[in-house]
């Protein structure tokens, strides 16, 4: 089923970029939306990397930077219907960056650091430490020309990997959310694709990337992952500040995690969301603010609830 899966992303983002003609670079091209990758994590925040809020810059194509991400949840403290509910919050900091290899070819990379707590009927817990680090290379497949044609296309591929620097405890599985993690104890895999169309200071920006989760030292293994994404932009540019508003939908769906091989109840799970937000950009700093709120969700057969998801970045253009 995997391969079937990607081979249908690869396929689909490559069709949308077969209309492509050759087109004019307009005048805010280094405002180009660079990968939005979505959510190196699983449901509820293990090892979150983007929390969905992106894997790269609307403004700085290269740069170097810091991210805080925050993500709320709310979930049954055990396996009954009747069970209490229970406030989870998940926080990250990443030192991220996006550096260019050579033409054509760029390499992210994100290191977090995670601070999550909760709050069950036998009192607060906390975990916190270094998360699992993640390595992305992304190769530009398609770019229109220069001339004349309205409309500017580009098609970037790639692939990645997660390595397990953050602490799994084995121990947290017993809970309804298995994701109380600082990282999944294993090596994950990452295939990407992101289509960008632009108009003068309109575009659209659509993603499709799909993460294949390895079993860990404790024989657990979390559920691949599928995510999607489009983006509809607009650049506003002052005298010394450039304005990138933009709104979209983000979605997200997991298998079922497994232990010693067999499915794991209750762990499979989807979410969509509503996503806004807005970079602002003066010289060689940028700073942006980006907010999530779930649509429609059903993740560990309704016990877990994804309240909202909130990220502020600053960023210093190389």
């Amino acid at each position: 089923m995997k391969k079937y899966i990607i081979i249908v992303l690869l396929i689909c983002q490559t069709t949308l970029a077969s209309t492509a003609k050759d087109s004019l670079d307009l005048n805010y091209s280094r405002y180009v939306p660079v990968y939005e990758f979505e959510d190196f994590c699983d449901a509820c925040g293990c090892s979150a990397s983007g929390g969905g809020m992106g894997f790269s810059s609307m403004l700085n194509q290269n740069f170097v930077g810091l991210r805080y991400m925050y993500q709320s949840y709310t979930s049954r403290e055990g396996i009954f219907n009747n069970s209490p509910w229970i406030d989870e919050n998940f926080n990250t900091i990443q030192a991220w960056a996006r550096i260019p290899v050579f033409k054509n070819f760029q390499v992210s990379a994100l290191v977090p650091y995670h601070f999550n707590s909760r709050r069950p009927s036998t009192g607060k817990q906390t975990i916190e430490g270094i998360g699992d680090i993640t390595v992305l290379g992304l190769y530009t497949v398609y770019q229109t020309h220069k001339d004349s044609t309205l409309f500017v296309h580009t098609l970037q591929a790639g692939a990645g990997v997660k390595a397990p620097t953050g602490k799994y405890n084995d121990a947290n599985n017993g809970s309804v959310n298995p994701s109380f993690q600082l990282g999944t104890g294993s090596w994950d895999y990452m295939l990407a694709t992101e289509y960008v169309i632009k108009h003068k200071q309109w575009g659209f920006n659509t993603m499709l990337n799909y993460i294949l989760k390895t079993k860990n030292d404790e024989y657990y293994q979390f559920g691949d992952q599928f995510n999607y994404a489009g983006t509809l932009f607009y650049v506003v540019e002052k005298e010394k500040l450039t304005l990138v508003p933009q709104v979209g939908l983000a979605g997200e769906v997991y298998a079922s995690n497994r232990q010693y091989d067999e499915d794991v109840p209750n762990t499979k799970g989807d979410i969509l969301f509503g996503k806004a937000g807005l970079e602002v950009g003066s010289g060689k700093f940028s700073l942006g603010v980006n907010a999530m709120l779930p649509i429609n969700q059903n993740l560990t057969g309704g016990k877990v609830e994804a309240n909202y998801r909130l990220a502020i970045n600053l960023n210093y253009s190389l």
